[in-house]
């Protein structure tokens, strides 16, 4: 019993670790969570230091956790979900209506999906459809006043002033490395439909430096990467989408604008319902730095 008594679980340093896993490293996940490194580090180191065991592996080439870490891995979600869960049942008002939401496919495939499930547990009396659309259909039908709120994506600097930002990402030129890209003539593009907006930029603003010849057009960023990896031409993808063999492409090609994750809200009255959903997305993704692809 005294054993147990003098092993802890610190949530901040729970949190740490899972946002090293999120980010890929501890010098990303200090930079999310607005610490430096040495903090993360130590929070980490002393963790390890209660537990009596290593959680991150710090030899050449291993994986990034070792075996109790992945152990620790995944409790710790699990843990993070209830204390949060139980503060905000200590804390919750008394909420009802109906939510009409929007999401992108890339945010539809993170973790979202928990924190929407956790709210409706907390506020049964409101009820939210979600619909998964382009970022470009989700902009149109909030200016119809179809939504009440969309994540979407949008350029950084089409960021407007009641946007609530969530955390930002790179836009990349990839191919895979067996692919030659031509000499002379048009680089084989693979795009998405008509509905996205990274394909409008490139081949509005980027075939001023090179012409794009589309050889294929999917609505799934599944099947952009897919297509990439098969070394069938070159594509835009944001950072979370970058596999294996990718190779990002630096040259004959401009540059691409940075990419903002966003909270969109419709243009009429402050809902209570809205708000508290709006806030709790927030502030999750403020703790991690961005949204955990669901796996």
């Amino acid at each position: 019993m005294t054993e147990l008594n003098s092993r802890r679980l610190e949530i901040d340093a729970l949190r740490a670790l899972c946002a090293i896993r999120h980010h890929g490293g501890i010098t990303r996940a200090a930079t999310a969570l607005g610490l430096s490194q040495s903090a993360v580090s130590h929070k980490i180191r002393r963790l390890e230091v209660s537990l009596d065991c290593d959680l991150l592996s710090r030899k050449p080439e291993a994986p990034m956790f070792t075996a109790a870490g992945e152990d620790l891995l995944d409790y710790a979600s699990r843990i993070l979900g209830l204390h949060d869960e139980a503060l905000l049942s200590l804390s919750k008002t008394p909420l009802a209506g109906r939510l009409a939401l929007g999401l992108t496919e890339d945010t539809a495939c993170t973790d979202l999906a928990r924190i929407l499930g956790r709210f409706r547990r907390l506020h049964p009396n409101v009820s939210v459809r979600t619909k998964v659309r382009m970022s470009l259909v989700l902009r149109a039908m909030l200016e119809r006043g179809e939504l009440d709120a969309a994540i979407v994506q949008v350029f950084s600097h089409e960021v407007r002033p009641a946007d609530v930002v969530l955390y930002r990402e790179e836009l990349h030129w990839v191919k895979h490395p067996d692919l030659a890209l031509p000499q002379d003539g048009p680089i084989p593009f693979l795009s998405f439909d008509d509905e996205c907006f990274y394909r409008q930029w490139a081949l509005d603003i980027g075939q001023d430096d090179a012409v794009l010849e589309t050889v294929f057009e999917c609505s799934s960023a599944a099947g952009i990467v897919s297509a990439v990896n098969a070394a069938m031409g070159v594509a835009l993808v944001s950072d979370r989408h970058i596999r294996g063999e990718m190779h990002v492409v630096t040259d004959r090609l401009p540059r691409p604008p940075s990419l903002a994750y966003v909270v969109r809200r419709v243009r009429k009255s402050r809902n209570p319902a809205l708000d508290s959903l709006v806030g709790e997305i927030e502030k999750e993704t403020g703790r991690y730095g961005g949204l955990a692809i669901a796996g």
